[in-house]
């Protein structure tokens, strides 16, 4: 119950940020730039949703993006302004006079980055829908797509997208707690992120995790051809409990929380 009680404090407490517009406006963005899009191509419009691939298509232009740059990003600021809710209140010192453990505090927080990320996947799938189907609502010569949504498919594959980012949960949140700057854990996420995009035809491009999405998207799709060493979902995991285990312990034995 304390754990229920201090995630619900802290999700309230996101309303002060930027954070959950970030969410929004991350989730819808791809959706957003695909409609204009259609409706820009309205002539070839009947043609395409004739396709049995038509979700495909949608799907795999749209997640190709988040996965490289738009997902990477958004995660980088909006830990950073979660986190920095404290600091900016200037309300660790109260926080940590509260009746919870220090370990409720820490996981209760992270709780709330990993719900939030959640939201994105659900809004960002919703939103990829809702735009396939919106030119057949607009014009009466764009029939309902033709094809079936892969269901099974697109969730095996949102499932591994979301172990992806894992990793970059866990460092960003380590970085977040031990920073009170907020450049800082943004500026070193930034730098991790363009290394490895610009390694990202490396054949060590892998050791990156902020690569593991778009590596997983364009090396399952035949657009790199990249030997990996393990399952890339695996190498996620293990970098997040590593990035996890050793956030835990610095938090736990800083001198000055906050």
């Amino acid at each position: 119950m304390s754990f229920i009680r201090s995630f619900q404090s802290e999700w309230l407490k996101r309303r002060r940020s930027l954070a959950s517009w970030l969410i929004v406006v991350g989730a819808l963005f791809m959706p957003a730039m695909t409609l204009l899009r259609l409706l820009n191509d309205r002539e070839k419009l009947p043609e395409l949703y004739a396709q049995e691939n038509f979700w495909s298509v949608i799907w795999g232009q749209n997640w190709q993006s988040m996965n490289l740059m738009l997902l990477p990003i958004g995660i980088i600021l909006a830990v950073g302004l979660v986190t920095q809710i404290e600091y900016k209140n200037n309300g660790w010192k109260q926080l940590h006079t509260t009746p919870q453990g220090l370990t409720t505090i820490f996981f209760a927080k992270f709780a709330v980055i990993f719900v939030m990320a959640l939201q994105v996947f659900l809004l960002f799938n919703l939103g990829m829908y809702i735009v396939g189907v919106i030119p057949s609502l607009l014009f009466a010569s764009v029939p309902y797509p033709a094809g079936e949504i892969p269901f099974g498919l697109f969730f095996e594959k949102n499932v591994h997208y979301f172990v992806n980012i894992l990793p970059i949960l866990s460092l960003q949140y380590l970085l977040s707690l031990q920073f009170k700057n907020f450049l800082v854990p943004l500026g070193a996420g930034f730098a991790i992120w363009l290394a490895g995009a610009i390694s990202l035809s490396w054949k060590y491009s892998y050791l990156f995790p902020y690569l593991h999405g778009g590596i997983d998207f364009i090396v399952g799709g035949g657009q790199l051809d990249l030997v990996l060493p393990m399952n890339i979902q695996l190498l996620s995991l293990i970098y997040f409990a590593a990035f996890m285990v050793a956030g835990y312990a610095l938090y736990m034995f800083k001198k000055e929380r906050g």
